[in-house]
């Protein structure tokens, strides 16, 4: 198939239109620098991974705050460095501070001309409403973890998607999942039988950064290292 043969695009948000690492070590890195933590900001993020996947898997009805300041106070226990409050606090109201990456919008109200755009995150509602202004709300459809009950990687929250699809009229075959995360998304989305992009936002960076490595081989169908350039290869019809 080519890209102008779908007729939806599911989303995860978090890495892929919002520069979640930026957020995320936005507040770690003034808690390390307060504590006198001398870690990166990447091996911040790398440690961090983990910990947020296992909240979500263990916890997978708490809301997104909640997992966030669970996620930085296991950490902390991990780190030997201690995590009050207003520390767990301030990376639990974050999400609607973390920044949109500069192609997302644009990029967004190009693919909107087109397709159908749905959002599959791990997020509450309250947190994405945030997000969803600075993505200049393009969205046919919003599908959180708190709607859900669960956070992917879970079959569930693919489940759901499927369910949302065949309420708005489209079938699998036309739905097109587009990622960064090979951990969270690509693995269960292949399983699921979708067809999958991957934008590959740290092709820069070597790592995993705040995702943890999938714990599979996945080969999404298309790679590109930005929103832009995923615009690009659909306004051009002949991927």
């Amino acid at each position: 198939m080519k890209l102008t043969d779908f007729e939806a695009l599911s989303f995860d948000c978090y890495g892929t239109l919002i520069d979640w690492e930026a957020g995320i070590a936005a507040v770690l890195r003034r808690w390390a620098d307060a504590h006198g933590l001398e870690m990166s900001d990447e091996e911040l993020l790398t440690a961090y991974a983990a910990h947020e996947a296992q909240a979500e898997d263990n916890h997978p009805t708490d809301l997104y705050p909640q997992i966030l300041a669970r996620s930085i106070r296991t950490l902390g226990a991990q780190l030997g460095v201690p995590v009050d409050d207003t520390d767990a606090e301030a990376l639990a109201v974050s999400v609607p501070d973390w920044p949109a990456f500069p192609d997302s919008v644009e990029a967004l109200q190009r693919l909107s001309q087109r397709y159908k755009l749905i959002i599959l995150s791990n997020v509450d509602r309250q947190s994405f409403a945030g997000s969803n202004k600075r993505l200049g709300d393009p969205f046919t459809s919003v599908l959180t973890a708190q709607d859900i009950g669960s956070y992917k990687p879970s079959p569930a929250n693919f489940d759901a998607l499927g369910a949302e699809i065949t309420r708005l009229g489209v079938t699998q075959s036309k739905l097109l999942h587009v990622a960064q995360s090979l951990f969270h998304d690509h693995v269960p989305a292949k399983r699921a039988g979708l067809s999958t992009v991957w934008i590959n936002r740290r092709h820069a960076n070597p790592g995993w950064g705040a995702t943890p490595a999938p714990p599979a081989d996945v080969s999404p169908d298309w790679t590109f290292p930005s929103m832009a350039a995923f615009a690009e290869a659909v306004d051009a019809g002949n991927t």
